[in-house]
């Protein structure tokens, strides 16, 4: 008799979440509830009697812990940035006040948050101005982030293990161990590994982090006032992983501008918080770890999102082309 889950991953109907959830908050009656974006998890738009709110479904494998970690950091954050220009988006709590609750779907339980809605628009940081602002919004939001305080021992760290080492291993066990790229990635790694650990030893700025702070997809903008969200990988990194993500933001202007924007971001960023030469100079570092964690997020989401159809020797390829300009 089969006895394992019969998905890998399910969209659950909306209805089911209005059923499971409508009656745990005091938002008013849910008039609407859209399935809005699929991404690493399943977020859904409600429209109540009180307003709009946002429902994310965390995907299987992400732990009440995990949740648990990324909740406090953002009420807290909401606390220590209510009476500044740089805001995050606040979980909304329950009746039983608590924050998040644990619902069952075809492949397991995953975990369902709903957010306060943000009304703002995207801003693609493609003008000096933009930059500049965005810059600070981004110090204020290290500034805030230093005076968090979450007691999970056991949270991950944005270090290497989570950088290079694990990536290296999900990619060479979805590639092979015996594919004649694997030497080059390992050795790419290895160096790659060996060159932050240098620069964290000459005193780069260490502490709590956004983590996924690309600049597209993670804030918006209300008049002068950015909002910041999307926290599921927050934790404790190099802050110049943090603002590498954002130099290398896939919609990036053109080329001729991108220096000019980049080093208005820096000096924005510098205007509220400390960022020295050798932070700035591990940026490109970073940016290749980025990389390295980005192909292996790819290969995660082979099996339960994407389809290998895309995901073979073209793709691989362009990536070891990629790191090869990087050597």
């Amino acid at each position: 008799m089969y006895t394992q889950p019969i998905a890998i991953r399910s969209v659950l109907d909306p209805k089911y979440l209005k059923y499971c959830l409508s009656e745990q908050y005091s938002i008013g009656d849910w008039m609407e509830c859209l399935y809005w974006l699929k991404g690493l998890n399943d977020t859904y738009k409600i429209h109540t009697l009180s307003g709009s709110y946002i429902l994310r479904l965390y995907r299987l494998g992400i732990s009440e812990s995990d949740v648990s970690y990324e909740l406090s950091t953002l009420v807290q954050l909401a606390d220590i940035l209510s009476t500044g220009r740089t805001k995050v988006s606040r979980p909304v709590c329950k009746k039983d006040d608590r924050l998040y609750t644990v619902i069952d779907a075809p492949e397991g339980p995953r975990v369902a948050v709903i957010f306060e809605y943000v009304r703002g628009t995207e801003n693609v940081l493609h003008d000096v101005e933009s930059c500049f602002a965005f810059g600070q919004s981004a110090a204020a939001l290290h500034v805030a982030m230093d005076q968090v305080v979450v007691d999970q021992p056991h949270r991950y760290q944005l270090g290497t293990e989570f950088l290079i080492n694990q990536p290296l291993d999900r990619i060479v066990q979805y590639i092979g161990e015996k594919h004649e790229a694997v030497p080059f990635l390992s050795e790419y790694a290895a160096e790659l590994k060996a060159r932050i650990h240098d620069a964290a030893g000459r005193g780069l700025d260490w502490g709590l982090c956004h983590g996924d702070m690309h600049g597209n997809n993670n804030v918006f903008q209300i008049g002068h006032h950015f909002i910041h969200y999307d926290f599921e990988f927050t934790a404790k990194g190099w802050r110049a992983y943090d603002l590498a993500q954002v130099k290398a933001r896939k919609r990036q202007p053109a080329k001729d501008m991108q220096q000019e924007l980049w080093d208005s971001l820096l000096t924005g960023y510098r205007s509220i918080r400390s960022f020295s030469d050798l932070d700035e100079h591990a940026i490109d570092l970073f940016i290749g770890a980025r990389r390295f964690w980005v192909m292996s997020l790819d290969v995660a989401f082979i099996h339960n999102d994407s389809g290998a159809l895309d995901y073979g020797e073209d793709w691989l390829n362009s990536f070891v082309e990629e790191f090869r300009m990087r050597t």
